[in-house]
């Protein structure tokens, strides 16, 4: 699905009948994740244990998201004593409108960047290279799609979907002087040695923070190839873009969600690097930036902070778990679902950033097995969400709360008016032995076609005799 035409959550079943014909990338997918179940497994060998701190995560993520508003305070009170600027972005528009201020203050034409899926989500490239800015991905997967005009297929790791072939393909086509080889390594060093000038000459570094320190006024980057930490130190000005939720209150609190976070999402016990940034340059420092900038995206957040009954999705830590172990996510692929966070996160996170007019299929994709929610290291009940967002897709939203952007955009006439008969039916004895009678009887009539249903099934047909009547032939 590269090219110019990006996959978009409105057309979620066309695009995932198109993937699930496509037996490589099933193999790849399937291969590839059970490749990280077993690797997650083994890092979590004592269940008891296990259970224990995910227990402390989830209380850990509660806390801080009940004393949200108070903890993105404090937060700003001390990023800016440490002489960080804070900037406050309700939609993306918004946030590319600051990044656009801070590279016209500096004459930038240029930027280096670390993964970040809030910097996905805001489409920073895109807007940025439609003012002359060239904003490069700095990890290799994310540089690979960026070469090929593709977008991320899995948080973690974004350019899952892509053989060895097809990167030597694109580093061969896009790299000047690259020989094409499929040998891992050397593939890797010819992307490394691409972007060592880009770290160099670009006065602006972008990362993505995965969690945000209130009590010390820290910003925390996880990765394990080292181009965070560049982003971080070489460029004169770093810019770190994150949601408001990444937030929490205290620096004893960020160990237990690190090793939760490493631990599901890629098997390790420790990434590479953790990167703690506390503030620019300091006098009689060799390295860092002499500048730097964090923005907190709302773009849908507080809506679902607001609402009871969805704040728990906020509690995320990105790790990527839910999508290894889903059914429909390992069969279909990142790029189906359309939306920056694909998967069973994805599927309740897109509707309070996109509305439930361009997401209604998303919370449908799921078999609702709850491997899911099993596996969320921070205690997501994610099955009950999508329950949740499934509803309130075809309901009316109720007139004392806010309702949830685009809240009933699924609800339709023909499905209202079935309902209807159907609760009327059920909720009147003669009426519903009438109804039972005339259908065990005209059985022969039932529709060959019904739906949802007899895509995978075969057809619906009442039995010859009906419970009550077959009762009242045995008491004869």
């Amino acid at each position: 699905m590269s090219g110019d035409r990006q996959p978009r959550p409105q057309d979620f079943k066309v695009q995932s009948r198109a993937a699930l014909a496509d037996p490589a990338l099933r193999a790849s997918f399937r291969s590839a994740m059970d490749f990280l179940v077993d690797k997650r497994a083994a890092q979590f060998p004592d269940i008891g244990a296990y259970e224990r701190l995910r227990s402390l995560g989830t209380r850990i993520r509660e806390h801080a998201l009940a004393k949200l508003p108070e903890l993105l305070e404090r937060l700003e009170q001390n990023l800016t004593a440490l002489g960080v600027q804070v900037h406050w972005a309700e939609t993306p528009s918004d946030a590319n409108r600051i990044f656009l201020d801070i590279a016209a203050r500096h004459g930038a034409q240029a930027m280096v960047k670390g993964k970040s899926m809030v910097s996905e989500e805001i489409e920073l490239n895109r807007e940025m290279a439609a003012h002359g800015i060239d904003c490069v991905e700095t990890d290799m997967g994310e540089y690979i799609l960026q070469l090929d005009g593709d977008r991320p297929s899995h948080i973690i790791m974004p350019a899952i979907h892509k053989t060895k072939a097809d990167v030597s393909r694109i580093f061969a086509e896009k790299i000047p002087g690259s020989a094409h080889t499929e040998d891992v390594d050397e593939l890797i060093a010819i992307g490394r040695r691409a972007l060592r000038e880009r770290f160099r000459d670009a006065p602006i570094g972008v990362t993505g923070a995965n969690f945000l320190v209130a009590e010390t006024g820290s910003l925390v980057l996880v990765e394990n190839e080292g181009n965070g930490r560049l982003c971080t130190s070489v460029p004169e000005v770093h810019v770190a873009i994150t949601g408001i939720e990444k937030v929490i209150e205290r620096l004893e609190h960020l160990p237990p969600l690190y090793t939760l976070l490493t631990r599901s999402a890629t098997g390790q016990a420790v990434t590479t690097y953790l990167n703690i940034v506390t503030g620019p340059r300091r006098a009689g420092e060799k390295d860092g930036p002499r500048e730097v900038h964090l923005i907190l995206l709302d773009n849908g957040r507080t809506q679902a902070w607001r609402d009871q009954r969805f704040r728990a999705t906020l509690q995320c830590i990105r790790c990527g778990a839910c999508m290894n172990h889903c059914p429909v996510y390992t069969r279909v692929g990142g790029l189906s679902y359309g939306t920056t966070y694909p998967g069973p996160i994805g599927a309740i996170v897109s509707p309070h950033l996109l509305g439930l007019d361009a997401t209604r299929d998303l919370p449908t994709a799921s078999s609702l097995c709850g491997a899911c929610g099993e596996v969320c290291p921070v205690g997501i009940p994610i099955p009950e969400l999508l329950m949740r967002l499934r509803g309130a897709a075809r309901r009316r939203p109720a007139p004392e709360r806010k309702p949830l952007r685009d809240e009933g955009a699924a609800r339709s006439r023909a499905e209202t008016l079935v309902w209807t008969a159907w609760a009327l039916l059920y909720s009147r004895a003669r009426l519903y032995r009438w109804f039972s009678w005339w259908a065990t009887r005209l059985r022969r009539l039932t529709p060959a076609w019904q739906g949802g249903w007899t895509r995978g099934r075969v057809p619906l047909r009442p039995a010859p005799r009906s419970l009550r009547e077959l009762l009242a032939q045995r008491r004869r």
